[in-house]
């Protein structure tokens, strides 16, 4: 049996995963095993499965994507627009874990 190369992250994979995407509702999944992160809006589901895989050292069990639209938002009076962002549920394998919580 041969055991797999655990890979060096390269810059497209920090470039793939932009930040951790802290809620209250991606807390309740890390209960599940589920990190959720903020990604680039052209990231596919398998670049961020190597992205998560190489940087964190992890095994992943399986990625959802979804695109989060922006929010109007006001201020004085002056209409502004949040931007829309791409948000990738990841679906850790039994016994692998990511704390994003810490190093701040």
């Amino acid at each position: 049996m041969a055991k797999a190369k655990k890979q060096e992250a390269t810059e497209k994979n920090y470039q793939t995963i932009l930040a951790p995407h802290i809620t209250e509702k991606a807390t309740l999944g890390s209960e599940h095993g589920q990190v959720t992160f903020k990604v680039a809006k052209n990231a596919t589901k398998p670049e961020i499965k190597e992205a998560v895989e190489n940087i964190f050292g992890v095994k992943v069990k399986a990625v959802n994507t979804l695109v989060q639209k922006g929010k109007t938002k006001r201020f004085k009076g002056i209409v502004g627009r949040r931007s829309d962002f791409k948000k990738a549920i990841v679906t850790l394998e039994d016994g692998q874990m990511i704390d994003t919580g810490a190093g701040v």
